[in-house]
């Protein structure tokens, strides 16, 4: 068995240093910052392969991460809850790609005034600052580590090395591939919301919207903003973020603004998960981290 270092202490490098533990292996994971301070937490998180390449790899990897998440809620896992919801389309659409990773998916007509159609199955919605702890306590379970620690260089650590630090692989090995794509969403009080929405038709605006319910309040969302990295929370972005998700889901109309937030996804032409000698790479997942998580990780143990 192996000694591994992830470097990386977001869902990715979580994931696998949990896979990489029931294999056997010896784990420690370094992150420079540790949750609630991590680009993982800002996540809506609802199951969804979103901004992330190539696609028949991510089918793969997609379906294997819904398929575990599937037995964690079954477990009672912390922050792992199966939601219905459904993609919505202002015109017609061919099936969407990733259907193929989804065990039942139902065509819906019309399922929202102005809308043609949509597309809807039961996804799980991770809440990430219940979750991340979770993974982190688990990862501790099966005898590994989780120690905030800022990695400069590789030449610093010893035996294999997991990849796993996102946009910071654009210093860490110098990756220029890699693009931030900045993300804002708005977090709203829970009024009974209990299914997801997604509309997708003004992307090419920079713009998404999401409605995705948790335990506790009801994430919103959101911008696809190619190549910013201003983490300011920017108050005309709250305010057109609230607005669509109000009137895509009336029942939030009086729901209080509870917060918002920011984060950076950590974007590339595709992921990049292979192994380069002793380092195994497994980073640029876009907005698809928790979604490729533990199919990804699967394929880090193999490598490994």
């Amino acid at each position: 068995m192996a000694e591994v270092t992830i470097v990386g202490a977001g869902v990715i490098g979580l994931s696998c240093a949990v896979r990489l533990l029931e294999a056997g292996h010896c784990v420690r994971v370094y992150g420079r910052e540790l949750t609630p301070g991590l680009t993982s937490a800002v996540a809506a998180a609802v199951w969804y392969p979103y901004l992330a390449e190539p696609r028949d790899r991510v089918t793969g990897w997609s379906a294997a991460t819904l398929a575990e998440f599937t037995a964690l809620s079954a477990r009672d896992a912390d922050g792992v809850v199966m939601t219905p919801g459904t993609e919505i389309f202002r015109e017609p659409v061919p099936e969407p790609w990733w259907t193929s990773a989804v065990p039942s998916v139902e065509r819906v007509v019309a399922p929202r005034p102005g809308y043609a159609e949509g597309w809807s199955f039961v996804s799980p919605v991770i809440e990430m600052p219940v979750y991340l702890p979770w993974l982190a306590g688990r990862v501790r379970e099966l005898g590994g580590t989780v120690e905030q620690r800022e990695v400069r260089s590789l030449d610093e650590l010893d035996g294999i090395v997991v990849n796993a630090t996102g946009l910071g692989a654009r210093e860490f090995v110098g990756d220029a591939t890699l693009e931030p794509v900045r993300g804002q969403v708005v977090y709203l009080e829970q009024v009974g919301v209990d299914r997801w929405w997604i509309d997708d038709s003004a992307l090419d605006l920079g713009v998404t919207t999401y409605v995705v319910p948790r335990s506790r309040d009801v994430v919103v969302g959101g911008t696809e903003d190619h190549g910013a990295e201003d983490l300011t929370i920017d108050a005309a972005t709250a305010d057109a973020i609230v607005a669509r998700a109000r009137a895509l889901v009336p029942e939030l109309a009086d729901a209080r603004v509870l917060g918002h937030n920011v984060g950076l996804r950590p974007s590339r032409p595709t992921v990049r998960l292979e192994r380069d000698g002793d380092v195994v790479h497994c980073y640029g997942h876009g907005g698809a981290g928790v979604t490729l998580s533990w199919g990804c990780a699967d394929e880090v143990v193999a490598l490994v």
